[in-house]
């Protein structure tokens, strides 16, 4: 994972936030809803109007295009979209079987209809195909809000791998 660090960042109804994260760190955001959590999130992958500096490894964010720095920095919403009818489809390169084992999803989750699957097999699917671009910043929207305990830690070790360059 990269270095983030952010100056001054906000908007109308969020901030200023100064922080920095070095290189595999990783940070939770607890608080009301309404608080603001996701527009931060939002805020620093460039995906809502904001003011101040976000940097990642040392590179401002308005030094790059914005089709550049949103495949360096993946953002998870916390629900997920998706636009063709099978899950299959939503994948340049379809997951491994021990990718979706992973995530105690069977082998055949590529072929199901997008409409049959749970909100909890949506977000596992979601954050595969997110990490398939290999981002070096992942922002998680309520990454494990849908998913029963067993399923939540398979996410949280499946993370912490990619955190830590597994």
């Amino acid at each position: 994972m990269s270095r983030l660090q952010l100056v001054g960042l906000g908007h109308d109804h969020l901030g200023p936030v100064d922080l920095t994260l070095e290189a595999g760190e990783c940070l939770g955001l607890a608080g009301a809803s309404g608080a603001g959590k996701s527009q931060l999130l939002r805020a620093i992958a460039d995906l809502d109007p904001n003011h101040g500096e976000v940097w990642l490894d040392g590179t401002v964010r308005e030094g790059m295009p914005g089709h550049l720095w949103r495949r360096r920095v993946g953002y998870l919403a916390a629900e997920s979209h998706w636009w063709y009818d099978t899950i299959g489809a939503h994948f340049p390169v379809p997951p491994t079987g021990a990718q979706l084992q992973a995530l105690g999803l069977p082998a055949e989750a590529l072929t199901w209809e997008v409409a049959r699957c749970s909100s909890g097999e949506r977000q596992r699917l979601a954050l595969l195909r997110l990490l398939q671009g290999a981002p070096a910043l992942l922002l998680l929207d309520e990454p494990t809000a849908a998913l029963d305990a067993k399923s939540a830690r398979l996410v949280e070790a499946l993370l912490d791998a990619y955190r830590l360059g597994q």
